[in-house]
């Protein structure tokens, strides 16, 4: 039995799989056990999901530069291990940019990840390499993408999951 605090422990084949979980939690009223609710997941994983099409945004230099070292250090390493493993790290630093504020409509968020998993889906074109990762194929940030929506997604559950019935 699951601790009912617990993050959901969560594998995605398909990011049509991300969105049945997303329009289940969306139908059924979700709670977070993290920082951030429904609406912030759907819209930080939208962004990161078009980054790789259309472009990461231009960094300021300090973190241009830190990014750079990583990269042709651990990140590599990192990457690899992420695909391995099908965890990423909790906890850790993102970009300013896909940090939504909070009591955003739950709809249009999903309906915008919806978007962006159709345009991600349709890309046949090549990839931006990734700030961190460096460049990847298709099938790579497929994965990738599959792995960040688990982690996301994780923090959050359907309300009263794991609670005793009175």
């Amino acid at each position: 039995m699951t601790a009912p605090n617990s993050r959901r422990e969560l594998h995605f084949e398909s990011l049509d799989d991300v969105l049945r979980d997303v329009e289940s939690l969306q139908a059924g009223g979700c709670e977070s056990l993290g920082r951030w609710e429904l609406s912030q997941t759907c819209l930080h994983l939208a962004d990161w999901m078009q980054f790789p099409l259309d472009g990461f945004p231009r960094q300021p230099a300090p973190i241009r530069g830190l990014l750079w070292l990583l990269r042709h250090t651990i990140g590599r390493r990192q990457f690899q291990r992420i695909l391995a493993t099908g965890r990423m790290p909790a906890g850790g630093p993102t970009m300013p940019e896909t940090v939504h504020v909070s009591g955003g409509e739950d709809a249009a968020a999903v309906e915008r990840l919806r978007h962006a998993v159709a345009r991600f889906e349709a890309h046949t074109d090549s990839l931006h390499p990734s700030p961190l990762f460096g460049p990847m194929d298709h099938n790579q940030a497929r994965r990738l993408q599959l792995i960040h929506c688990a982690h996301h997604l994780s923090f959050l559950r359907l309300r009263n999951v794991g609670e005793a019935s009175s």
